[in-house]
């Protein structure tokens, strides 16, 4: 009988504060709807409302909502995302064709492809910790980093980076060693 007692005891215990949780605030009336109960403490919550609302709208306040609207899949949406013109690794060929213009918030896809006339390799930190890797593909192989200093190619062959753009700034993606502007892809992120 003092387990059972004890047990409704603790079940009504901890079904207190789920309760309260659950609970929800009285739905807000407009004036019409407002009655007053007590004349003086009615009137003195009206006036405490009327204060809070103008001071709210002294204030500015500001919401988050309707800056983007990308849908249901948020930054990650197919309306976000857009491919950049590939990356060239070749001996003795520029890295790019020109400086790449990507907007902070979108969804970029870059195609990086190596001939294999020479062990080459693509280094940027400062623009791998301004983007948000979301996958790197090699060989149909799907990797999903934490972070990437440099991506190296022994032999000829491909590879996919899917980013999202974070940090504002410029940004270069170059091979190690090397001076050219033509060796070097420029990233502009605004």
């Amino acid at each position: 009988m003092t387990r059972l007692l004890s047990l409704l005891f603790l079940s009504t215990a901890l079904a207190l504060p789920v309760a309260a949780q659950e609970a929800t605030a009285p739905e807000a009336t407009t004036e019409a709807e407002a009655q007053p109960v007590e004349g003086t403490e009615a009137e003195a919550e009206e006036e405490e409302g009327e204060e809070e609302e103008a001071a709210a709208e002294g204030e500015g306040v500001l919401q988050a909502a309707g800056k983007y609207d990308f849908g249901f899949s948020g930054i990650m949406a197919r309306d976000n995302r857009a491919l950049l013109a590939p990356l060239t690794l070749s001996a003795g060929q520029p890295v790019a064709s020109g400086e790449y213009t990507i907007k902070s918030g979108g969804y970029y896809t870059i195609h990086i492809n190596a001939d294999g006339t020479q062990e080459l390799a693509l280094s940027g930190g400062d623009f791998f910790r301004a983007v948000w890797i979301n996958e790197v593909v090699i060989n149909d192989i799907e990797i999903r980093p934490m972070g990437v200093h440099s991506i190296e190619f022994d032999d000829a062959g491909s590879a996919r980076i899917s980013f999202i753009a974070i940090v504002p700034g410029r940004y270069t993606l170059s091979i190690p060693g090397s001076t050219g502007e033509t060796q070097q892809a420029v990233f502009n992120i605004q």
